[in-house]
């Protein structure tokens, strides 16, 4: 299977070509594909880290960057940016107490972990001269939103004092601004028009975000969606969590449409679109990279996976289906 460069920021399998006349839905994923999350999430991975560590006598020199972040999403276990914190805060502690660098032991934990997401990472960590077993204790995570207390701190932080009373009617013990307000919303009406005008309603998300938090970036562009047949995934027991198929395939089934493009920008969006077609879901998936802090590298990783469309934005989206 050849990949050809279409055009600039558009690259397609040559097999999939004359497919793409027979898709009849689009589902969207949001963070990286709706919304450039790397002045808002992003960050709050950074701060949440650093405010644990301190919690717990720790100066780390170490700031999270991009690099990390990507790092651990590549692994296919990390679509939830909480875990990605915690996953950091362990290794960070970690590393801390069996005093090593804290760089270099980051990505051996990033190697060494998998899809399985903070499991692999609390099973490699065991496997070290290390006691960790406190901090794990006092985090207690997962748990859930409301009452866990890594959800609790994440979530003040990103969704700021008036958004968090809103969506969990409490008040938040910080003041400062929430980074949600950071979020781009990449989403243009003349987009919407266009692929409305070819998939009519059959245009859904499937996200790890909930709601009413991507209602607050894309608001009223979220009513162009079919909500009914969209997963937001935040708002759903964990189990469900991407690379689970189960909520690609909810919204395939409602959308009753032969073949369906999933628009990701994860290695958790590529596992969950692949799992699906294993179970017999006609499903072609769609990486965007142009979101990334390296976009050339993650063009290339998911050339290397193999992936039939890749994107730089959404914006190319009707070039590439030939609807203009």
């Amino acid at each position: 299977m050849t990949l050809q460069k279409i055009e600039n920021g558009i690259f397609i399998q040559d097999t999939i070509l004359d497919k793409i006349k027979k898709i009849g839905a689009i589902i969207f994923d949001c963070d990286g594909v709706l919304i450039d999350i790397t002045t808002s999430y992003d960050l709050a991975i950074k701060n949440v880290t650093e405010y644990f560590l301190k919690e717990f006598g720790i100066e780390s020199s170490l700031p999270i960057t991009p690099d990390i972040i990507e790092g651990f999403k590549s692994t296919g276990g990390f679509n939830d940016e909480v875990d990605v914190t915690y996953a950091s805060i362990l290794s960070l502690v970690s590393a801390n107490r069996m005093k090593i660098p804290k760089k270099k032991f980051i990505f051996d934990v990033i190697n060494n972990a998998d899809q399985t997401g903070i499991k692999s990472v609390e099973k490699y960590i065991t496997t070290l001269p290390v006691d960790i077993s406190t901090i794990i204790k006092k985090l207690d995570y997962p748990g859930s939103h409301n009452t866990n207390l890594l959800y609790s701190v994440f979530d003040q932080m990103f969704y700021g004092p008036e958004l968090y009373y809103k969506l969990f009617k409490k008040q938040s013990k910080f003041s400062g601004q929430g980074l949600i307000e950071n979020d781009v919303n990449l989403l243009k009406k003349d987009l919407v028009a266009i692929l409305k005008k070819k998939f009519k309603n059959k245009l859904t998300i499937v996200t790890g975000r909930g709601r009413e938090s991507i209602r607050y970036t894309l608001g009223v562009l979220l009513e162009e969606f079919d909500l009914k047949n969209s997963v937001f995934l935040e708002d759903e027991p964990r189990d469900l969590a991407k690379p689970n198929p189960e909520s690609l395939i909810r919204s395939i089934s409602g959308l009753e449409s032969s073949c369906c493009l999933y628009v990701g920008d994860s290695m958790e969006d590529y596992i969950m679109a692949k799992k699906t077609m294993e179970k017999g879901y006609d499903t072609i998936f769609c990486a965007i990279f142009g979101t990334s802090k390296s976009p050339e590298s993650k063009r290339i990783f998911f050339e290397q996976k193999n992936t039939p469309m890749i994107l730089q934005s959404i914006d190319l989206l009707p070039k590439a289906l030939n609807l203009v």
